[in-house]
């Protein structure tokens, strides 16, 4: 699979709809189409100079052998002990040469294989992807009301996710089906996952039961033997910041790492509450987390692919709430991403995570703000980045549009520019001379479709033909353009017999699970 954005600026970045049932049939019968992985082919943005991210990475060094960090799980402690780590209680001091030798275990790229292996990505070096939100309990639905989500929400977002070109991903919990019981809801969104794309998605990591679920349902899509050794899925585990790895996120990172697939080892970090009021002392500490986890993770398997992460907003310091979209969280991602660099590992950071409710102006600025810190930031792995609203707490089908179309010009934007066609285009300069225009050049006729990111959602249109057309806002466009989404929908089939093994497993697993949580 070739990863050169070259590939996709030789094809449309956008279809046309042919009109009605006939359209729609013609859509349905074309296969969909599906960036490959994204190859940055613009710099990164270094926001401060290589003796200021050293003193960072000193004082994270000093965090973990000074303060140290907790692993509250008896077998992480018994692996830090047979390290050499200072354990006492649950409290580990990591040795600088003992940490950076195991994070320099973790190989600086890998492939994330998909079950359509033409869906299967890079992550690491100058490879980005783009990832859908994950974990909303409410969605902002196609009426534009504010509810708790279902498994029928949840199964339109993953549709929503595999019919956009530039989403590399199907997530997983993208919203929280409501409607089925807590002990049983992973199977179904791991079912609905693997069977409403093709593209790479995530784990579970709520309990050790069920990372070990997700991995039996990957083994029979799979294959047992596959799965053992060769990534196929993404999960993500949280530090409880200030310092603090809990037995939840430990249990399913030994599941996972054992299996060889990578694991976002990321610091939820309130800014002001759960680290010091200071963007640089935050990084500090998160890194300090970070490489904490990513070092355990060498424990459990030497040379598994890990990714490195960070989740780090602000909060208001009038009410508490944590803010999307503000200038500090997108200079802690350059900090983030020049220290990844440094450690020659993957890394992870949001692209769309905003806080606003509605599909609005609040929300278009704070995503813009984020995402070209992502991009030029050098991020590998850019998840939140389709559906996002309200801090996380929603996840609206119009944003969801919006995103996925965005991503489409951040796709082409970090791709570079290309010097192709630039003798093609001064022979039309050339040819057209003073007063002419370009519109029938062979030139333009060539390239029209290629040549400029033209999005279908915003309106460029006259005054007077937008009101004669409803004077849509943009929030109304996006939900018509999920719902055509939607409408235009095609199952990518798994196979007859596998599509058969996944629901029995679904099934059986049921039996055994409570409604309730105890």
């Amino acid at each position: 699979m070739t990863t050169d954005t070259a590939s996709m600026q030789e094809a449309p970045l956008t279809h046309r709809r042919g009109g009605g049932r006939v359209g729609r049939k013609a859509l349905r019968s074309a296969p969909v189409a599906s960036f490959p992985t994204l190859v940055r082919k613009i710099p990164v943005y270094e926001i401060v100079p290589d003796e200021a991210i050293e003193l960072i990475h000193q004082e994270s060094l000093g965090i973990l052998e000074d303060v140290g960090c907790e692993f509250r799980d008896d077998e992480a402690i018994a692996l830090w002990k047979q390290a050499g780590a200072d354990v006492s209680g649950t409290r580990v001091r990591l040795d600088r040469a003992l940490l950076m030798d195991l994070v320099s275990r973790v190989p600086a790229e890998f492939t994330l294989n998909a079950r359509n292996p033409e869906r299967s990505v890079r992550i690491g070096g100058n490879n980005s992807i783009f990832i859908p939100m994950y974990g909303a309990p409410y969605v902002r639905d196609l009426d534009n009301n504010r509810r708790y989500g279902t498994l029928e929400d949840l199964q339109n977002f993953h549709k929503l996710a595999y019919m956009a070109p530039a989403l590399h991903s199907t997530s997983s919990i993208i919203c929280e089906p409501m409607d089925i019981a807590v002990p049983k809801r992973h199977l179904h969104i791991i079912h609905s996952a693997l069977k409403h794309s093709d593209k790479p998605f995530m784990g579970i990591v709520t309990s050790k039961e069920r990372a070990e679920d997700t991995m039996a349902m990957a083994g029979i899509v799979f294959g047992e033997d596959f799965v053992m050794d060769n990534p196929v899925l993404v999960s993500i585990t949280n530090c409880n910041s200030p310092l603090v790895w809990d037995a939840t996120m430990l249990d399913a990172m030994k599941v996972y790492a054992r299996h060889n697939q990578p694991v976002i080892l990321a610091p939820f970090a309130l800014c002001g509450a759960s680290t010091s009021a200071s963007s640089v002392g935050a990084v500090a500490q998160v890194n300090a987390e970070a490489l904490a986890g990513v070092a355990f993770t060498q424990l459990v398997r030497p040379g598994s692919p890990q990714i490195y992460g960070q989740f780090m907003v602000t909060v208001d310091m009038k009410t508490g709430a944590p803010m999307g979209g503000t200038p500090e969280a997108a200079q802690m991602m350059y900090l983030m991403g020049a220290l990844a660099r440094k450690y020659r590992l993957p890394w992870r950071t949001s692209g769309f995570h905003v806080g606003s409710k509605l599909n609005d102006a609040q929300a278009g600025y704070e995503a813009n703000m984020l995402m070209h810190a992502a991009i030029l930031s050098g991020a590998n792995y850019i998840w939140h980045a389709a559906g996002w609203l309200e801090a996380g707490l929603t996840c609206g089908y119009s944003k969801f549009a919006t995103d996925c179309e965005q991503l489409v010009g951040w796709y082409k934007y970090a791709g570079g520019l290309s010097f192709e066609d630039f003798k093609d285009a001064m022979a039309a300069v050339r040819e057209v001379g003073p007063q002419g225009h370009f519109l029938g050049t062979q030139h333009t006729l060539d390239h029209f479709e290629s040549a400029f990111f033209m999005p279908t959602l915003m309106d460029f249109n006259s005054f007077e033909q937008w009101n004669a057309e409803g004077a849509k806002d943009h929030d109304r466009r996006g939900l018509e353009k999920a719902r055509n989404m939607l409408l235009d929908y095609q199952e990518p089939k798994l196979d007859e017999g596998i599509g058969e093994a996944l629901r029995d497993f679904v099934a059986r697993r049921e039996k055994g699970l409570p409604d309730t949580v105890n």
